[in-house]
Formats: C-alpha cells, structure tokens, sequence
C-alpha cells in the first residue's frame, strides 16, 4: 500500500491537474467567446441540481441523516439536492459510483467508513484514493457492553473475568463488518481474548442475543444500545474512542483504560477524486455551514448520533488513516 503521504500527493496532484484543466477550457471558451468574461466563468456553481449518491438503503441511518443534511445544504449551497440509493455489496456499489461519477461537481456523494475497509476484503475496487473529501459529519463509536445483570461492572473486571477463565461471547456483525472489526480490534490492542465472535444481523440481533444470555457482550455503536444503556438493560464497559461519547457521558474511553484502539461508524461528504478545486472549495464551504445550522444538530442529537464536523484537508487525511489501520487489522486477523 501506498504511504499516507503518497495518498495525499497523489490527491494534490490530480486536484492541479483537474485545476489546469479548467484553467486550459476557460482560456479556449474566452477565446472562443471574443474575450467575453462571463462565458464560461465558474462563480455561478452550483448552477444546477446536485445529486447525492447514498450507498445504502432509503430509511438507513445513512439516509436518514444524509437527506437531513442534505436539506440544509440546499439553502447554503442554493441548489437542489437529489438523493440517490445506490446500494448492494455492502456499500461497494454506492462508493464506486461515486468515485465513477463525473469530477464536476454536481455528482457528490456520502462515504462510510466501509470504504476504509471493503477493498481489504477483497469486495471493492474502490478505496479513500478515489474520493475528494468535503467534510465528515457524524462520528459514533463503538461501545463493549453486556447486559445489566452481568458480573461485570468495568471493563477491567471483564479482562480480570477473561484471564481468569471466564467465557465471553462476543456479538458482533459479521466477519468484515465495522461492530467485528471493532471487537476484534479491541480484543487484539487490549489482549484480551475473547472466547468468539457470534455474526449476528446487526444491533437488532445483537442486543436480544445478549439480553437473553446467548452471548455475553456487543460491541455495536452507542447510538444503537442508547436506549436499553439508558433504561438500565444493557450496560456500556468501555466506549472505542479518545474523548467521552456526548451521548453516552458516563462510559469511559479506551483512551482512558490505556488502550490505543478507537473504532467509529462514520458518514461524510465526498466527491470523486479530480473533482476542480474551486468547486470543491464551495462544496466544502456550504455544506460545512449545513452541517453546522441548528437544525442539523438537533436532528443528530435527538437521533443519538455523534455529530463531528471535520472538513476538507482534515477529512482527507482521516480517511487515509482509517484506510491504513483496517489494512493492518485485516492483514492480521483474517
């Protein structure tokens, strides 16, 4: 795999090729144009619809969450945003028609972190490589829980539990899924093994496991468990991220158990890597004012989602680190 640093050249250098470009058909349509100024000027962008590819089904969190802000975006952006579920192959389908998409800027898209971790696997050609980051907005960590009868009241209790004998079962989505490669992660980076990894259909599957003892943890987002973690179910041992999860106050972190693991479901705005600068720059201006407006915000908040607005460059460079650290973590266990 290439370096991060190479992955970001290599953005650079398509953005200036793609810049160079348009320089090269503006200074052909001027001309064309009898040095008309207007004529082919580029201030008007987005001067049509922009459609917004979702690689994932209607009613999904990512959906859900991208037409929210996608009706925001279109005041600040001051176009119309057209949603467009392209779905199927866990996410490959929706990520490589968004690195497809023509680079102009009125094909864009949101990014999951499935596209850090699908072409490990062997399921897509698509990886960050291919995306021009926007801005990410929504972040929510995975959170190790076990039910609320459990002996287990710390997570140091469930490692102490562990080296001691214990049997624990972990329920997860599934061999590649984002809720395994957490476990997995965090089993491998804290030590602590694990006796299995259940493949369930999702927190829909996992929680009852785990509510009726079948299993004796999970590891789904908080957002999923929040309501059984808040009517005293389930509870969080230990939440795979840096700082407190604003949802979930009381869990601590990985950060703080002195584990260097962190693993989140994430969604962000993209477009296809080469996509112009300048227009790049203005997609990434008003879609980050989106993300921002109250409205947005209380909408992620009433939904139990982390929202984390990170945008462009910042963007860009999370993706690449998230890309390398699903290579090492596929690399070493499956």
């Amino acid at each position: 795999m290439a370096t991060q640093s190479t992955h970001r050249s290599d953005r650079s250098s398509r953005l200036r090729i793609a810049a160079f470009g348009g320089i090269i058909a503006l200074s052909g349509s001027l001309t064309a144009c009898g040095g008309n100024g207007s004529a082919g000027a580029d201030e008007d962008f987005p001067s049509s619809q922009i459609e917004m590819i979702v690689p994932w089904a209607a009613g999904g969190g990512t959906d859900l969450t991208t037409r929210q802000l996608a009706a925001q975006a279109e005041e600040t952006c001051g176009t119309r945003i057209i949603i467009s579920n392209q779905t199927g192959a866990a996410g490959a389908t929706g990520h490589q028609a968004i690195a497809d998409a023509d680079p102009d800027g009125y094909t864009i898209g949101t990014a999951t972190v499935e596209v850090s971790i699908l072409n490990h696997l062997g399921n897509a050609d698509v990886t960050p490589e291919d995306l021009q980051g926007i801005v990410k907005f929504q972040s929510t960590p995975s959170v190790l829980a076990v039910s609320s009868d459990s002996p287990y009241e710390t997570f140091e209790d469930l490692v102490n539990g562990i080296e001691d004998g214990d049997q624990v079962h972990v329920a997860t989505n599934g061999r590649g899924g984002i809720w395994d490669l957490a476990a997995r992660g965090l089993g491998e980076e804290a030590g602590v093994g694990f006796t299995e990894y259940v493949p369930f259909d999702g927190a829909a599957g996992m929680i009852p496991a785990v509510l009726g003892g079948q299993v004796e943890a999970l590891t789904p987002s908080g957002a999923e468990m929040r309501s059984q973690i808040e009517a005293g179910e389930l509870r969080g041992l230990v939440t795979m991220s840096e700082e407190r999860f604003e949802v979930l106050p009381d869990i601590p972190t990985t950060e703080e158990e002195g584990i260097e693991w962190k693993a989140a479901n994430w969604f962000g705005v993209v477009a296809p890597a080469g996509t112009p600068e300048d227009r790049v720059e203005k997609l990434t201006e008003c879609f980050t004012e989106a993300a921002n407006t109250e409205e947005f915000q209380n909408f992620m908040a009433e939904q139990g989602y982390g929202s984390e607005v990170v945008e462009g460059e910042e963007f860009e460079q999370f993706m690449d680190d998230e890309f390398a650290k699903y290579e090492d973590l596929v690399a070493t266990l499956y």
